[in-house]
């Protein structure tokens, strides 16, 4: 299904599905990011059923908004086609390596959150007043933290021993992890926000002057410094499976 033709929660968790499965008959390290954020969407559409949002309605649309840019992203670079710098860096990164499945998943939330959520709030709030959406906004913010912090549950099924060789290490893991969830908290609001206030114009501009900094941001997770870096390498070395294992364990 072409992103365009995607309207509701339940096409873009089938949509994660086929990159998913594509990834994993590639070998395809995309193919992480895709896995965690499809439990994402599925966590926003259970909470959308108990009526955990204030508006159902209009978070199935931010979500099915929000999605479309990664899935878009996803296609796009695929076919060889231009997208954001921000996604430019975390698909390039899917082909080397040295990167662990953590890096892959900061790479790619720190493009869809940091850029993409701000784009997708803003979008959903025209012509209405956009702090209406804070709540919901701050609850799909939540919804990410709780899922990243169990993501070493599943990195632990690739590598058992990597919870204590980060403990060890000073935590490098935490550091990273703060890095993406205190952009997403920070900035991301506050990005919709200057989005909202902003004549239609200029909009582009703002979103390529973000995207940039973005873009700029990632090398704190493909290049943090040459400790972490030589801890990362060899947690890498020491990665059981292969990449679609790895993208169905954490799947």
């Amino acid at each position: 299904m072409l992103p365009e033709q995607i309207t509701t929660i339940d096409e873009v968790i089938a949509t994660l599905e086929i990159i998913i499965s594509e990834s994993e008959k590639d070998n395809d390290t995309s193919g992480y990011f895709a896995a965690l954020y499809q439990k994402v969407t599925i966590k926003v559409k259970e909470g959308i059923a108990s009526g955990s949002f204030e508006d159902g309605v209009r978070m199935e649309q931010l979500d099915v908004m929000f999605a479309k840019r990664y899935i878009d992203a996803y296609f796009s670079f695929k076919k060889g086609e231009p997208i954001t710098l921000s996604w430019q860096k975390a698909f390039n990164f899917s082909s080397h390596y040295r990167p662990i499945v953590l890096q892959h998943l900061l790479l790619g939330m720190n493009a869809h959150i940091n850029l993409d959520l701000g784009v997708a709030a803003n979008e959903i709030s025209k012509g209405k007043n956009i702090a209406d959406l804070e709540n919901d906004f701050n609850q799909i913010n939540e919804i990410l933290s709780s899922l990243v912090q169990n993501v070493e549950e599943g990195l632990s099924k690739v590598w058992p021993t990597l919870k204590l060789i980060l403990k060890l290490a000073g935590k490098v893991d935490d550091f990273m992890v703060d890095f993406s969830m205190k952009l997403a908290r920070n900035g991301a609001w506050k990005f919709a926000n200057q989005l909202s206030a902003s004549p239609v114009d200029q909009i582009l501009s703002l979103i390529e002057i973000r995207d940039k900094k973005v873009a700029a941001k990632a090398s704190i997770v493909t290049n943090p410094g040459t400790i972490a870096t030589i801890i990362l390498f060899i947690i890498r070395v020491m990665e059981r499976g292969s990449v679609a294992s790895k993208i169905r364990k954490l799947n």
